[in-house]
């Protein structure tokens, strides 16, 4: 966040946190929580852009490398079986791996919707920010399961990031073409090399889809990294009308 806004500070534009929203006239752009975002929009005229619920459920297999549903939390209590869970954008609750439903936190509404995958394992994850689906800003944030961030730039700068980086780009592509119009203009794709225990070697496959505005930057560029959040969470008259499906309500 910090970096975020002193790239915007250089860009002439006034920062403000939250906890101080009389200083801000509006329109804004917004970079933080969905609850206090969803409460501020309407004052400070944004437009919070979002993937669908089920938008990772409804890719095809190939880009997800496993089977994905989406249901809620009374499906996801009736499991017996380790699956991985989680809240489709929102961190309403922990996502990972139960052993079974009863392992959910308690309290939680049982309508809300659930993403239930199976469970598998990626070797390293990326973080992308997506801009009018080109990979402005990439960073790697795990490696099997750990964080671990490391700059990803897009050209390479060394033979293991060029290669991963010329993979990934390809693996984008593919994804864009295929399902580009199921996602709002500026998004974040979280990637990851899939470990197939049935074959040695890894693939490509998304992990999820998040909130530009909402979603760690890691070891990123900043800058390019602005640029994303600025078209997602911007102000509501600047609205794209392709946008206007992802808009938050």
């Amino acid at each position: 966040m910090e970096l975020l806004a002193a790239e915007a500070a250089g860009r002439g534009m006034a920062v403000r946190a939250a906890e101080e929203p009389g200083q801000v006239t509006g329109p804004a752009h917004w970079y933080g929580g969905p609850l206090a975002g969803a409460r501020l929009a309407g004052r400070f005229r944004f437009a919070l852009l979002e993937p669908v619920d089920d938008w990772l459920a409804e890719l095809p297999q190939e880009f997800t490398g496993r089977r994905v549903r989406i249901a809620t939390v009374a499906d996801a209590r009736a499991l017996d079986r380790p699956t991985f869970v989680k809240p489709p954008r929102d961190k309403s609750f922990p996502a990972g791996v139960y052993s079974d439903g009863s392992r959910l936190p308690a309290g939680l509404d049982p309508t809300t919707p659930v993403l239930l995958s199976e469970v598998v394992t990626f070797a390293a994850e990326y973080r992308l920010f997506l801009l009018d689906g080109r990979i402005a800003a990439a960073s790697r944030y795990a490696v099997f399961g750990r964080l671990d961030p490391r700059p990803l730039p897009l050209d390479g700068t060394d033979g293991a990031d060029r290669a991963t980086g010329a993979e990934i780009t390809e693996f984008v592509d593919r994804l864009i073409a295929a399902a580009g119009h199921t996602l709002p203009s500026a998004v974040v794709v979280d990637v990851g090399q899939l470990l197939d225990p049935y074959r040695p070697e890894h693939r490509w496959a998304v992990v999820e889809a998040n909130m530009a505005w909402f979603s760690h930057a890691y070891a990123a560029d900043p800058a390019r990294v602005l640029d994303v959040v600025l078209r997602a969470a911007g102000p509501r008259e600047r609205l794209r009308p392709g946008d206007l499906a992802f808009v938050r309500s």
